[in-house]
């Protein structure tokens, strides 16, 4: 039987033994747990040797946990909707049918499973696994605070995990590293919670291909992208409290607007003027963060910094920032 190396103090037998939520060779119990946990599903099974054993535990917003349905089974869920789900193997396999694509998860072959994907999983007898149900509100906002800006896309990751590589062997070790704190420690703190959320998402973006993969190791310094595009930035870094305009900064870089569109969405991949409302709105986020409260308004410092429509701006800035702009001021 395939077994992964998983480099935890605590056996891979034992982790989260002290947050046991099920054990049931019921069918119908073990369906009732994973819609607590993950959304609704539907389970098959015939096999006597069933027997769902879960063991899970909240870490803000992730969940992460130890699990099998011992017997053969057939789970088929309903599209995740509001996270991704990260599947790294103890022992045995599941074939995993995604969005049509089909993928053997044993040894050396951990999953990604994307929100709004269509999954069915058949989970071979002794097969057990570890598991993290990660918000992909997170993933996306990790992400943003990485590149410096909003993505008008979700986080989708490419869904084999190769564990025998570098990369994956990091992954592994710092998903070890996690799983030894929540299985030791009595309390979390919220602020031990955040720097587990925050180092596993950020190796998960490192680690696993995704669609931004590219720009997240991009050498800023050794960027290819032209001097031109490097002059606009540079202008708009100085002169964001000021009227812009495209001609503006075509005629600045002594381009073409349509060169300097073109060259944008191929270097940058959002137009200039998405770059001028991505500087202004961290502009706005520095100057709430730093102004006392009872000195300024939200309204007042949108408008020296060019947002007009109050309305667009703060879902801009939510988006962003995920946080409202009041609550930004009210920390200041």
């Amino acid at each position: 039987m395939a077994h992964c190396t998983f480099p935890s103090v605590t056996p891979a037998d034992s982790v989260l033994s002290a947050y046991g939520l099920c054990q049931t060779s019921d069918v119908e119990e073990a369906r009732s747990v994973g819609e607590h946990i993950f959304c609704k599903n539907t389970i098959y099974s015939r096999d006597p040797q069933f027997n769902t054993r879960v063991n899970y535990r909240r870490a803000g917003n992730l969940g992460v946990g130890r699990m099998t349905y011992g017997g053969e089974t057939i789970i088929d869920p309903d599209v995740m909707e509001s996270f991704a789900l990260i599947q790294i193997p103890i022992r045995g396999r599941e074939l995993i049918e995604c969005d049509g694509n089909a993928m053997l998860f044993e040894s050396e072959q951990g999953a990604v499973l994307n929100a709004h994907t269509r999954t069915r999983i058949h989970h071979m007898p002794n097969t057990e696994k570890i598991i993290v149900r990660v918000d992909k509100d997170v993933i996306k906002h990790q992400c943003q605070q990485h590149l410096g800006r909003t993505l008008q896309k979700d986080v989708e990751f490419k869904m084999e995990m190769a564990l025998d590589t570098p990369d994956g062997r990091n992954f592994v070790q710092a998903l070890a590293w996690m799983c030894d704190v929540l299985s030791g420690s009595d309390k979390l703190s919220p602020l031990l919670s955040k720097q587990l959320e925050t180092t596993f998402v950020g190796m998960l973006l490192n680690c696993q291909q995704n669609n931004y993969s590219a720009e997240l190791h991009e050498d800023k310094g050794q960027s290819i992208a032209p001097s031109f595009i490097k002059r606009i930035e540079h202008y708009i870094e100085e002169h964001a409290h000021e009227p812009i305009s495209v001609v503006d900064l075509a005629e600045h870089a002594g381009v073409s607007t349509r060169s300097l569109f073109s060259g944008f969405r191929r270097f940058r991949n959002i137009s200039p003027m998405h770059y001028l409302k991505e500087v202004r709105l961290r502009r706005v986020h520095d100057e709430l963060l730093h102004t006392h409260s009872s000195s300024a308004t939200v309204t007042a410092v949108a408008f020296r910094w060019g947002f007009s429509h109050l309305g667009h701006f703060t879902t801009d800035y939510k988006r962003r920032f995920g946080e409202t702009p009041s609550e930004t001021l009210m920390r200041s």
